[in-house]
């Protein structure tokens, strides 16, 4: 069946020929990232428990996870909390299968837990109180979902993704996972970066939580900014010969010794919030500048809600074309609900480049949309990103 594949190439300049360019990450310690890692983990496992329970992943969305930030008193070497993180999942799992119950809430909430302190190092259980919400799926979504061939789209959505990452999209992305790589037991996972670009001329601003049991005093505290200053001017110069200007945590004031201070390395401790899809598309950035999907693709079911599927195939098609010689590209996939995931309303691919690219791009887009459910295997692997 032949499919609706819209290959143009737009006259526009490429975001590095611009003049501005915007681009944030939120690092996995920020609290809409921990709740996208839970509601992807609890996907994931409820994926495992119904395969091994009847050989298929049934219907289920976990993509509504909540979180009200907690009260801290964080001090230099040492700091208590005193009041707990509070996390709700919500969303909608296959709970009943003729008269057998299967423990969704049970399954959602000890995910949860292991997420939580598999992922930072400075949580303690007694830091977080959670609860699961979880409902049963809409029948007439619950029938699209069940259908034996190829999934049938269970919303009219879309996804987009582009490629290749511009050079300040490279350095967020890449800053931020050297700083939770780093061996300083000081710095916290809430980290997040904001990259600006004004032609050639690139300012990094870092928020870096830090962890108040590990930091002596004020001078310890800027020792390790200090530290951690050098190692992002290091890694800038590795990946671009353009002026980098890094800045963290600007709101310290050192005189009235006002500094980034928590107890478990997370700003959610003292009463930040977040939420499901308000943080990292599925490239791991947030880029104003780019078109982006606002779905929230953590914890959709990998099946057939293509607001997860278009957004991590649109990539993988956009830096396909990319390797065979496109200097830039931007891909949209439109479904229709009901309608097999395989065939999307519209596929539309634009490409700066050379237009002898047009039937490569055809192919390699044909070629994913044959292969989809292969997205589905690898969100179940927890090898795909979606934040």
């Amino acid at each position: 069946m032949s499919r609706n594949i819209v290959v143009e190439f737009p006259k526009f300049k490429p975001l590095e020929n611009q003049s501005i360019e915007l681009v944030e990450r939120k690092g996995k310690g920020h609290p809409d990232s921990i709740c996208d890692g839970i509601a992807e983990a609890v996907s994931r496992e409820l994926c495992k428990e119904y395969k091994k329970r009847y050989g298929r992943i049934l219907h289920h969305n976990t993509d509504q996870v909540e979180l009200v930030g907690g009260a801290a008193e964080p001090k230099f070497g040492g700091g208590e909390i005193i009041r707990p993180m509070y996390i709700l999942i919500g969303g909608r799992a296959t709970t009943f299968v003729g008269d057998e119950e299967i423990p969704t809430g049970e399954i959602a909430v000890n995910t949860a837990i292991k997420h939580l302190t598999e992922n930072f190092k400075n949580i303690k259980s007694d830091y977080f109180y959670i609860e699961q919400k979880l409902g049963q799926g809409s029948a007439d979504l619950r029938a699209i979902f069940n259908e034996d061939a190829i999934p049938k789209a269970n919303d009219t959505s879309l996804g987009v993704g582009f490629a290749p990452l511009s050079t300040t999209e490279k350095l967020v992305l890449n800053i931020e996972k050297e700083l939770q790589n780093l061996p300083l037991n000081e710095i916290g996972e809430d980290i997040k970066v904001m990259g600006s670009r004004y032609r050639d001329k690139i300012t990094i601003t870092i928020a870096m939580a830090t962890v108040s049991k590990f930091i002596t005093d004020l001078d310890h505290y800027r020792s390790v900014i200090e530290e951690v200053q050098r190692k992002v001017e290091d890694l800038t110069s590795k990946i671009t010969d353009k002026e980098v200007k890094v800045y963290i945590n600007t709101a310290d004031n050192y005189e009235k010794g006002i500094v980034y201070l928590t107890v478990t390395g997370l700003s959610a401790e003292q009463g930040d919030d977040g939420s499901v899809g308000r943080g990292n598309r599925t490239n791991g950035l947030i880029t104003p500048f780019r078109p982006m999907s606002l779905e929230a693709a953590s914890g959709k079911n990998p099946v057939n809600h293509v607001g997860k599927i278009y957004n991590l195939l649109s990539k993988k098609i956009a830096n396909d074309v990319v390797e065979e010689g496109a200097e830039q590209v931007y891909v949209a996939l439109l479904s229709q609900i009901g309608k097999p995931i395989d065939q999307p309303l519209i596929a539309s691919v634009k490409i700066v480049g050379d237009k002898s690219l047009r039937e490569k791009a055809e192919r390699i887009t044909d070629y994913w949309l044959d292969n989809i459910e292969e997205i589905t295997e690898r969100c179940i692997l927890g090898k795909e990103e979606t934040f």
